[in-house]
């Protein structure tokens, strides 16, 4: 502050007419030092320490730069804000002093714990560190920072798993305390929202407890000091990241500092003992008894290289700098204005603060400078620098800087220049992140940032880490084997090219070649008593029906379609009701033949050829009939079947109306039980070849088959159960082809002697 008055004296564009003055109080970060200090500032005379010199005069002292701590210049705006006098802080900063209604004269040129507090939780969540500790001063700095780093943390998803306060006048219990709960905590990133004098104090506990291994997240007020303190505790801070107010280049500040003397003026001696250490001499010959030399006032202080000399890091020095020449600048606008020596000081004091107010310059080092509405410093730019903790070659500790701007971390472009604590990348999480295919499931009475991940329900899945919610699947979808993507289900229907399939194929067409073998044959006998005996004609019609019967089986393997859902059971029906005519003309064409060899009976004139005909037209022609309404009104269709499995599509011909299916079947199974029936009482027909006996067995397994295969259809799943279906049909129509025509074959082709008229009406 010293050299920033002594340039703008020297200056001719900023208060040409005025000489600024100053007095300096040291206010040991004490709220009542701070307070008595500002009262001496304003109390105006001060002749014990002025000893009579002409100079003494009143003191004008229209604003106060300081205090340097949040508490102090809580209590000094306070009492201050009555008189209107600015006070102009260049290190409190805490957030809780942008508040215009209770600090309406303070301003500063630190920025706010608000800023800092938001960089520190990008800091912890750019790293990963969701689960930290967290240790504060227990005063306005530390309570105020850390209950925004908190707000601010749970919006980022970090959680903070203990918060402890702290203070210089604490008891040593306490302070163990603190330190047990740090060894007993599971997380290894602590946040220390501390002020260097109580840090230290915490850190000799540690030390003593030998407690390593955490990486320590600092505040601009411990992380950048050089205090040979601190730094004896390099063992357990290794690593240490923090944030250190940007620095700043001040022109002619160290040729300044250099060229600094001695003074014998009272109230200005602070440098004569740090002097007398410097160069190991003794000033005015106060102190003979040392045995040093005098010193001379004119010891070369270039040749030192200490904090004194070192302005490599300057950022508070800055904000000192900025405050004392927003306060000349302030001046300087009022100046122009009123005449200070007319005016009364209380309406200087208050025009000064209004000006403070719309302050706008830009300093020597070419930063522009203004007050925002809470009377902070304007944010723009550059606010913080990173700074961490590492050995330099000579194992020395050095502060290796990245930069951040304000809100946004920027630094990550040197990010492999950071040392970290055990070398690497700590890891602090409550629990471990879920993996996509997982989901979060929060732990009870425990924070956000602790839960348990639970694999995705059946037919859901998530894609991300650290899901909370899994989401279900199209329909047509379903979850692969780890859950993160959705893929499609895998269609199936009975294909020719299955094993399945290829059986099903292969029966159905030995029964249609084994339907027109025996067509063959019994052409090719057409002539002999055997075949004539039985009814040629509804034989061959018989055996035309039983090949349809066989080859309306391939309709039902392959991709359903809209033309093959129509035909398979359209052909099914109308094949088997014609079969089934047949067998029940036969049946009919027995009774009636052995009826009319009663004396007097002409009844085989009623069902002869013709009628025989008209009768399996009949039959047929109804079913054509229930089927072509089927198909008018509500016909079969493909449809995907996805109720049945979860992780399969099944290709199925939906019936469209479960009625007409209903009557389908319900009408073949009539004809069969109508057969069945006369069948039976035909079964004792005096005759060698009676084909009542083999129909009755022939309807029997038909109904046996058809009858078993309901409880088998329904409980069929996917493509089985058009595989039964096709069993149904196949085995209903060997077992036709077998009672009926297997016992004629034998005769015709293997007892050929048999096949005589004598023979057949040896009865």
């Amino acid at each position: 502050m010293i050299f920033t008055i002594d340039e703008i004296n020297k200056s001719t564009d900023i208060l040409p007419d005025v000489m600024l003055g100053y007095k300096i109080y040291d206010a040991c970060r004490d709220v009542h030092l701070s307070l008595r200090s500002a009262m001496a500032l304003l109390s105006g005379e001060d002749n014990s320490l002025l000893q009579n010199y002409s100079c003494a005069k009143t003191s004008i002292v229209p604003a106060i730069i300081g205090p340097s701590t949040s508490s102090p210049s809580m209590a000094t705006a306070t009492t201050l804000g009555p008189f209107s006098i600015p006070v102009i802080s260049h290190g409190a900063s805490c957030s809780c002093l942008s508040n215009k209604k209770l600090f309406p004269y303070f301003f500063r040129t630190a920025p706010s714990d608000y800023h800092q507090s938001v960089a520190m939780a990008q800091l912890a969540k750019y790293f990963g560190w969701t689960w930290v500790g967290a240790i504060r001063n227990d005063d306005d700095y530390g309570n105020y920072g850390m209950a925004t780093f908190v707000e601010i943390a749970q919006k980022e998803g970090i959680c903070v798993e203990y918060s402890e306060a702290i203070h210089r006048t604490y008891p040593r219990e306490k302070i163990l305390r603190v330190v047990d709960i740090i060894k007993l905590s599971s997380s290894k990133v602590i946040i220390a929202f501390l002020t260097v004098n109580v840090f230290e104090i915490l850190l000799k506990e540690i030390f003593l407890q030998n407690v390593t291994g955490y990486q320590w997240i600092g505040t601009e007020s411990w992380i950048s000091t050089k205090n040979p303190a601190m730094l004896q505790y390099y063992k357990i801070m290794n690593g240490a990241i923090g944030l250190s107010v940007s620095t700043a280049v001040i022109p002619g500040l160290k040729e300044f500092l250099l060229s600094v003397q001695p003074s014998p003026l009272p109230g200005n001696t602070g440098l004569n003992e740090y002097w007398e250490y410097l160069f190991n001499c003794t000033l005015y010959l106060k102190n003979t008894e040392t045995g040093n030399a005098a010193c001379t006032g004119q010891e070369p202080l270039s040749k030192i290289n200490n904090q004194y000399t070192d302005v490599s890091n300057i950022g508070y020095t800055n904000n000192v700098y900025k405050a004392t020449y927003a306060v000349a600048y302030s001046l300087h606008n009022l100046y122009a204005l009123i005449n200070p020596i007319k005016d009364h000081c209380s309406m200087i004091f208050l025009q000064l603060a209004h000006y403070m107010k719309i302050i706008n310059f830009t300093t020597n080092s070419g930063e522009n400078f203004y007050f925002d509405n809470n009377g902070d410093p304007a944010a723009k730019g550059k606010t913080y620098d990173i700074v961490n903790w590492q050995l330099n070659i000579e194992g020395n500790v050095e502060f290796a800087t990245c930069i951040i701007s304000l809100c946004v971390i920027v630094l990550f472009l040197h990010t492999d220049l950071l040392f970290f604590n055990c070398f690497k990348v700590p890891r602090s999480v409550c629990s471990e992140s879920c993996q996509p295919g997982t989901r979060k499931a929060m732990q009870k009475g425990r924070p956000v940032c602790c839960y348990d991940c639970i694999i995705c329900a059946e037919g859901e899945i998530s894609n991300i880490t650290d899901s909370s919610d899994c989401i279900k699947c199209p329909i047509e979808y379903k979850p692969n084997k780890r859950k993160d993507e959705c893929v499609l289900k895998e269609i199936e229907y009975l294909s020719f090219q299955e094993i399945m399939g290829i059986l099903l194929v292969t029966l159905s067409v030995l029964g249609a070649l084994l339907t027109l073998s025996i067509c063959l044959v019994f052409y090719r006998h057409r002539e002999t008593p055997i075949v004539r005996a039985n009814n040629s004609e509804l034989s061959f019609l018989l055996l035309f029906s039983l090949t349809l019967c066989f080859l309306c089986s391939l309709t039902f393997i392959g991709q359903p379609s809209d033309w093959s859902c129509m035909l398979r059971h359209t052909a099914f029906g109308v094949a088997f009701v014609m079969c089934i005519s047949c067998v029940l003309g036969k049946t009919i064409v027995v009774l009636m033949a052995f009826r009319s060899t009663l004396p007097g009976s002409n009844v085989m004139k009623w069902f002869g050829v013709t009628q025989q005909r008209l009768s399996v037209c009949s039959f047929t022609l109804i079913q054509v009939i229930i089927c072509f309404l089927w198909l008018l009104t509500s016909p079969p269709f493909p449809s995907k079947n996805m109720k049945h499995y979860t992780e399969i599509i099944i290709l199925e011909c939906n019936l469209g109306s479960t009625a007409a299916f209903s009557a389908v079947l319900g009408y073949i199974g009539l004809l069969a039980l109508f057969c069945f029936v006369l069948a039976f009482l035909a079964r004792k027909l005096p005759d060698n070849f009676n084909e009542a006996k083999f129909i009755t067995f022939s309807i029997l397994i038909f109904c046996a088959v058809w009858i078993t295969f309901i409880p088998a259809y329904i409980s069929s799943p996917g493509k089985y159960t058009v595989a039964v279906e096709i069993f149904a049909i196949l085995a209903s129509s060997f077992g036709l082809l077998f009672c009926i025509f297997f016992p004629k074959c034998y005769i015709i082709l293997l007892k050929p002697e048999k096949n005589t008229k004598k023979s057949i009406m040896a009865k």
